[in-house]
């Protein structure tokens, strides 16, 4: 049990890892790449996802002190709805703030 728990854990934290260099590599020399810049997204959802399963599967079972905090189905639901939020923020900032200044340097 508690080696699925850090093989989840590692796994999560390797798609927030992949999260933040596909996000920051989005934005290069030859332009704004849409594709990475989807995956930059896509996992982050997956990181979320992963979290909310591994608080699901190990909330309440004494493996970890914080997944013991998600204990109920609403705190677990609380997890998706800060990468939710997490990721329209994110993608607000790149569209009001990112895109029209590198628009900006590239002219």
């Amino acid at each position: 049990m508690t080696i699925l728990f850090a093989v989840m854990g590692i796994t999560a934290l390797l798609f927030f890892i992949a999260h933040v260099v596909l996000l920051f590599t989005s934005f290069g020399d030859k332009g704004f790449h849409k594709t990475k810049y989807f995956w930059s997204h896509a996992t982050l959802w997956i990181f979320g996802v992963l979290l909310f399963l591994m608080a699901t599967l190990f909330a309440g079972k004494q493996i970890s002190v914080v997944a013991d905090v998600f204990d109920t189905p609403l705190k677990r639901l609380l997890i998706l709805a800060a990468v939710a939020v997490l990721s329209l923020l994110a993608h607000t900032i790149v569209r009001l703030v990112v895109l029209p200044k590198f628009s900006e340097r590239k002219a």
